[in-house]
């Protein structure tokens, strides 16, 4: 498969590569099921834009039902192998969740988020923090002393305005909703959005 020379890959490709991605973490969740481990990926077997360094995320659901997130914030390895690397540890190492079972499989549903390099936010006050924060579009990473939670993009889909957003955030990282301190840093990011609806 070619990359198109242009900085900006077309439509069709970038379908293309979306669906790659997704027979990649469903590939890697099967070879889970009869090797227990994640799918080997040679990063050299697929496109250019599939090798670069990227981080995501990978959400399994049965029908409606959440059953496996696992993901990374850091862009450490080539964006093929995080995906098929995540794709395992939603389906058998979410702690929230007993392991997927063969059974399971063709039930379910898997969505990529494909996040950008995190920017860290500036603000001086929470208010400040709520005021600049995009409703629908940003991911939030919050890190406070040993505390640290992030919450993707599509979350904005059940909750209604930032400071809802944020007192979540507040809760996932083991803070109280109304927790506030000089010391909060919190990072922003966007994701693309593959595969089902989460």
């Amino acid at each position: 498969m070619a990359l198109m020379s242009s900085n900006e890959p077309t439509a069709e490709f970038v379908s293309e590569y979306h669906q790659t991605l997704l027979a990649v973490a469903a590939a890697s969740i099967g070879h889970g099921l009869s090797e227990h481990g994640a799918l080997p990926v040679v990063p050299q077997d697929y496109p250019e834009l599939l090798r670069q360094p990227r981080a995501s995320f990978v959400t399994l659901r049965i029908g409606p039902r959440l059953r496996g997130c696992m993901g990374s914030l850091e862009a450490t390895e080539p964006l093929v192998v995080n995906v098929a690397r995540n794709a395992f540890s939603a389906a058998f190492r979410d702690p929230r969740f007993t392991p997927v079972v063969r059974e399971e499989f063709p039930q379910l549903g898997i969505h990529l988020s494909l996040l950008s390099r995190p920017e860290p936010l500036s603000f001086a006050s929470e208010e400040q923090l709520l005021s600049i924060i995009r409703p629908g579009i940003d991911g939030l990473t919050l890190i406070e002393g040993n505390h640290r939670a992030t919450l993707l993009p599509a979350v904005w889909g059940t909750v209604a305005d930032p400071r809802e957003f944020l007192a979540h955030l507040k809760r996932k990282a083991g803070l109280p909703p109304d927790y506030w301190s000089p010391t909060v840093r919190v990072e922003r990011y966007t994701a693309e959005s593959v595969g089902h609806d989460e």
